[in-house]
């Protein structure tokens, strides 16, 4: 009987050797380099063409690829495998170790087969012939590599040194890492290394074992990560907070370089890693100078050059042993013999933060900009903004109420300024917006509320009042103060009569009360008790932002330039590019948890102000450090089952509060849309996505004008009323998302 072969096939990797085609969000293994299918497409084609015998697929690839893998997927079939997702990468061991896993729980001690995704090979026949010649010693226990003899001293690939030379079954000597050239052409010319493919052959058990041995940290976590996934008919999913403690090192490192008694077997079909421009020049169809053309380009007296367009005409005249890639942001050239050195530009982007390196411009990722408006359009003017406007307000005791419930009855809960201030404010960008109903009432309604019964008496404002209006907690505080004076500079720019007066009131008790005599930065309270925060901070820069437009007042921009100050040298973590929320009086981190605390919502409304302030001032080297935020978020503050943010994640990524709230969903649109226009890639799909997640997850399921505030890591709701607090988020986004795609 023919042994039942279970494959693997690991696509979690990025690609950024062929960037700037390859990237985060679509690396290499999903396009299409030859003509005939995607990379992926063309691996589980193979895999299922095994002449003999059971041969079930399984797919282990990154979540946040999910909805692609099922589009490559679905028209092949797995042959009675699955997709397995991983939140996180975590590198090949930790792959190998999960297809160990799933194989010892789904057929026993099975002969288990991983392969790479994004390998050119020459035939199913000549792959299948060599890895049936390694089925024998797999089932006797050993770990089996397979080898391809090198034609040329390649420094792109990694080699097996073999004891005998010999085209059946022969012992590995040793693994070596990608050699200089003049160790490459030693190689060759020895007759027993190979390169090494990264395709294993063994016994479910005999990794397990070898994990066991050399690596039983990363066997013991992948194993719970693996028991506590969650499993339905689109995949597995293991869980983040258990497969993030998985080290990340690969297969070689991990397993193959300490064990013993390793095969490989001679590969007899040709095999290309695909790792460079060099490499897609040797293998596709070339013209009759040697070139290789793509897209929408004219060579003229060219020689030996990948010369590719992703759009728009590129021309070439007189180059020889070139690659040109032109995709719609961005253009790379280099010799081919250079071009796998593609991965410094990567790096070089990374650290500046530009964002062409994680996104793809591409107009088949949305139907159209702008694909939400007309919803977006219809739940603001026709559903949240009238129930607001009217049962949101306290007619009885005056200002708005704090919360609803989802039968959209008030909750009769004490009234915050913030929360007061910010309805005004909400309401005055609604009038603005070109909303006709009574924007000027509402606000007047509002601010007589916060001025008859929040005033203290030395001109600062209360931080909360009872439900009658009756002081509650008298406490003058930062964070309150920089939501007036936000509410306040959009009254002024509504008419109002008396936020001009209120405002430069604020600004005179601020400059006196919460002003840090020592000029670095604003006190919490005037009292100056606690931890100092960078989030208030960042709602002052918003208000002095709003200021300067509001009045012109350049003064408003030089108060925003303090806060700048802090920014770049105390809140903003170079190396993490994070941004700390709490501090001692000095500024520094504070000890323990709370010092490593970020919240991804922050970085998002940094990100927007970030971008804001630099228009204003002229300042463009503060875009870069927008980029870096938003890049920062989306790479580490997301719940990769939702694509929701947390409520707070580590410096190093990992998620301290797990709650994913309304406002970071709004905050990420309106830095998305911010950074759209600020010079970087095409972000407008990203803000169609963004919007469509929050609807699909706080908006839609909420009964009409309402909101699910809180959800938790697995998409369940966790709100028990609907918080005004958040509807100026919500209402501000939406609103900058019409006037971003009011041309669309």
């Amino acid at each position: 009987m023919t042994e039942r072969i279970v494959s693997f096939v690991m696509s979690g990797g990025v690609g950024s050797r062929l960037w700037p085609l390859s990237r985060e969000d679509n690396p290499k293994q999903f396009h299409d380099l030859s003509g005939d299918g995607s990379m992926l497409v063309k691996t589980l084609r193979r895999l299922k063409a095994r002449p003999a015998g059971e041969a079930p697929v399984f797919l282990i690839a990154s979540e946040r690829h999910a909805t692609r893998v099922h589009a490559d997927a679905g028209s092949i079939g797995l042959a009675g495998g699955t997709a397995i997702f991983e939140p996180t990468g975590r590198n090949t061991a930790a792959a190998v170790a999960t297809a160990s896993l799933q194989t010892l729980a789904a057929f026993g001690d099975g002969i288990v087969l991983v392969v790479p995704s994004d390998h050119e090979i020459s035939t199913e026949k000549q792959f299948w012939d060599t890895i049936e010649r390694g089925v024998p010693a797999a089932k006797d226990g050993r770990l089996v590599v397979f080898g391809v003899r090198p034609t040329q001293p390649e420094t792109g690939y990694g080699y097996i040194e073999v004891a005998a030379r010999g085209q059946g079954v022969v012992d590995v000597s040793r693994f070596v890492e990608k050699p200089d050239l003049e160790t490459a052409k030693t190689y060759l010319s020895a007759g027993n290394f190979f390169w090494n493919t990264g395709i294993f052959l063994f016994r479910a058990s005999a990794m397990r074992d070898a994990f066991r041995k050399f690596q039983p940290q990363i066997w013991a976590a992948a194993e719970e990560a693996f028991l506590a996934a969650t499993n339905d008919l689109s995949g597995l999913y293991l869980p983040l907070e258990l497969y993030e403690k998985v080290p990340s090192i690969s297969i070689d490192y991990a397993i193959m370089e300490h064990a013993t008694d390793i095969a490989m077997v001679p590969a007899s079909f040709r095999w290309n890693d695909l790792g460079s421009w060099q490499s897609l020049l040797d293998v596709s169809p070339s013209d009759m100078d040697g070139n290789v053309i793509v897209g929408d380009v004219v060579a003229i007296d060219c020689q030996n050059s990948y010369i590719r367009s992703e759009g728009r005409l590129l021309s070439a005249i007189g180059l020889k042993d070139v690659a040109i890639v032109a995709t719609a942001d961005a253009t790379f050239v280099a010799p081919v013999s250079r071009s796998q050195n593609v991965k410094k530009i990567v790096e070089q982007l990374e650290k500046s933060g530009r964002l062409e390196t994680k996104f793809t411009p591409s107009a088949d990722r949305v139907v159209v900009s702008g694909a939400w408006r007309r919803r977006v359009h219809h739940w603001l003017f026709e559903e949240t903004l009238p129930l607001w406007s009217t049962v949101g307000v306290d007619e009885l005791h005056g200002g708005f109420h704090e919360a609803l419930a989802f039968n959209a009855t008030p909750l009769m809960k004490p009234k915050r300024m913030r929360t007061m201030a910010r309805q005004v404010y909400a309401f005055a960008v609604a009038k603005a917006r070109g909303w006709d109903g009574p924007a000027d009432a509402l606000i007047t309604h509002g601010l007589d509320f916060m001025t008859g019964r929040g005033r203290t008496d030395r001109g600062g404002w209360v931080r909360t009042m009872n439900v009658d209006g009756s002081v509650a907690d008298a406490t003058e505080d930062a964070y309150d103060h920089s939501c007036v004076l936000l509410a306040l500079a959009h009254a002024h720019m509504c008419g109002n009569p008396d936020a001009l007066r209120l405002g430069e009131e604020t600004f005179a008790f601020i400059d006196e009360h919460l002003e840090d005599h020592r000029l670095t930065g604003f006190l919490e309270t005037a009292e100056g008790e606690g931890m100092r925060r960078s989030n208030p901070h960042m709602h002052l820069l918003e208000a002095f932002l709003a200021w300067h437009t509001a009045t012109g007042d350049r003064g408003h921009l030089r108060r925003a330039a303090r806060i700048i100050d802090l920014f770049r040298g105390h809140f903003f973590d170079a190396d993490s590019w994070t941004l700390g929320e709490y501090f001692d009086d000095e500024w520094r981190p504070v000890a323990g948890e709370q010092g490593t605390w970020t919240e991804p919502g922050h970085h998002f409304e940094w990100a927007s102000l970030l971008v804001d302030y630099a228009v204003k001032s002229g300042r463009n080297d503060l875009t870069a450090y927008a980029r870096k935020l938003y890049a920062s978020a989306i790479a580490n503050g997301l719940n990769r089952s939702t694509g929701l943010a947390y409520g707070a994640v580590s410096r190093q990524g990992l998620p301290l509060d797990q709650v994913s709230r309304s406002w970071p969903q709004a905050e990420a649109i309106k830095a998305a849309i911010a950074l759209d226009g600020s010079g970087g890639p095409d972000l407008k799909p990203e803000v169609e996505a963004r919007v469509g997640r929050l609807f699909r997850w706080h908006i839609d399921p909420a009964p009409l004008g309402l909101w699910i505030d809180r959800i938790d890591e697995r998409g369940r709701s966790l709100a028990t009323d609907v918080p005004a607090s958040i509807f100026y988020h919500l209402t501000c986004a939406l609103m900058q998302y019409l006037d971003s795609t009011a041309e669309s």
